[in-house]
């Protein structure tokens, strides 16, 4: 029996009309939507479709290899705002607020750190901003506290110094600022939070909340990790911006996180779990479930595969089964009649994780556009090494780079990242390897970072 939630995103009753011709009926309004190749697709909507309706509707059209952590974006290139819409925005409304002479746009785009303070609060939500509360007095950890605060719907009063850009002026003061329920505060005084020193700054129901790109460059900010908030239902004005840089990727996260949980509360849980119940499919070869996971399984017996319990033996297990891999990989490789030509040097071209000759800070870019999650990933050709490849891996909000080169064993080429210890006959090869095994990675390879053509 069909779940609620599933029929009301059962394509019978999607607001959004599947089709390229207009409508007979005059309650459809058309909306541009751009891909990341900054090409345009136009698509009938009727009055109350949603973000979620939309990005529905392009997955089909754009033939996309899986239905899962795809994302409208409202997009201000000109100031450089960017802002995620929540799955249950209805998209006219917020075109409604938009300047007719602005250049703002809607982007579709993957994102797949949308609900990921569902998944890891403690990484969204360091215990240094937690703001004292009167549940850890009675001996309750931050953790639990936050885990609990998100079941309910809400998060933790979050506190913190933030750079703020002075009104009509290029300088930025370091202020003391408290998120609670009742709206944005900051403190006249230090970091007192006297109610004497609190001044009022803004209510969370009408602000949105965006990320600012490149914005040493646009406002001279102190540092990359810049945010701001505005008005909803005003159109974008440099002069009603509220504009905000922390010191570090964690804290701005935590910050533009407690805003949505904030506003929209035990809604974006609803959102949470109907992205869940989507329909799911593999990318790549990694599952992209979230109920899946991989256990560590032992056949060696006679009466079928044991789960492998202790932590200790899996890790033991891991290492044996990448000898293992080694082995039988050499052997192949050795054989007289290997057809060199199965797999060509070159398949990795073909592959959506490959980037090219993206640089450093562009690679950082893209996989901080489509959310910074543990075990995305990308593979570009080095800038400074020739005939070298870079794995660009992100973990724990922050981006790695690892350097693949190339070397011969036995008259054959390989690619090894490890000094030689691991070798591989392709990328393909080497990135399979590490979506089931880490290697010396933080983390196995999950999500790769792709950029899709409407």
């Amino acid at each position: 029996m069909r779940t609620e939630a599933q029929k009301l995103c059962s394509p019978s009753k999607s607001p959004v009309l599947i089709s390229s011709l207009p409508p007979p009926s005059s309650d459809k309004h058309l909306v541009k939507v751009f891909g990341e190749d900054n090409q345009s697709r136009s698509v009938w909507v009727c009055v109350r479709a949603t973000a979620r309706d939309v990005c529905h509707m392009l997955v089909q059209t754009a033939h996309c290899s899986d239905q899962e952590n795809w994302a409208l974006l409202e997009v201000h290139p000109t100031i450089g705002l960017e802002r995620c819409l929540e799955d249950h925005e209805v998209v006219l409304d917020v075109q409604a607020t938009w300047s007719l002479k602005g250049d703002t746009r809607l982007v579709f785009r993957k994102n797949y750190a949308k609900y990921e303070f569902f998944r890891k609060p403690v990484l969204f939500f360091p215990e240094t901003m937690i703001s004292d509360s009167a549940d850890v007095g009675k001996g309750m950890t931050s953790s639990q506290l936050i885990q609990n605060l998100l079941r309910s719907g809400t998060c933790p009063e979050i506190q913190g110094f933030l750079h703020v850009k002075e009104p009509n002026r290029k300088t930025w003061k370091k202020v003391y600022f408290f998120l609670r329920r009742s709206g944005l505060y900051c403190s006249t005084k230090g970091s007192s939070k006297e109610p004497r020193h609190l001044q009022y700054v803004a209510e969370l129901e009408d602000l949105n909340v965006y990320t600012v790109v490149n914005s040493r460059k646009l406002y001279g900010a102190p540092a990359d990790f810049t945010f701001c908030i505005k008005p909803s239902k005003n159109p974008v004005r440099v002069q009603d911006l509220k504009i905000l840089c922390a010191e570090n990727e964690q804290t701005r996260t935590c910050w533009t996180s407690a805003f949505r949980l904030f506003k929209h509360g035990k809604q974006l849980q609803c959102n949470y779990q109907l992205s869940k119940s989507a329909p799911h499919s593999l990318e790549g070869t990694n599952l992209t479930d979230g109920k899946a996971s991989l256990v560590a399984m032992d056949f060696s017996g006679k009466a079928g595969g044991r789960v492998i319990q202790s932590p200790m033996e899996a890790q033991n297990a891991e290492r044996e089964e990448g000898r293992a891999w080694r082995r039988r990989e050499a052997l192949r490789c050795s054989l007289p009649n290997l057809n060199s030509g199965a797999r060509p040097s070159s398949i990795h071209k073909t592959q959506p994780w490959f980037h090219g000759g993206v640089s450093r800070k562009e690679a950082q870019r893209l996989i901080e556009k489509q959310g910074l999650v543990d075990g995305m990933f990308l593979i570009r050709d080095s800038q400074q090494h020739a005939q070298c490849f870079v794995l660009s891996l992100c973990y724990q909000l922050k981006t790695k780079h690892y350097l693949v080169i190339p070397c011969e064993d036995g008259g054959r080429k390989y690619f090894t990242m490890d000094d030689g210890l691991t070798l591989f006959i392709d990328l393909l090869q080497l990135v399979e390897f590490h979506q089931i095994n880490r290697g010396i990675l933080p983390v196995c390879l999950k999500h790769p970072c792709v950029c899709v053509a409407l």
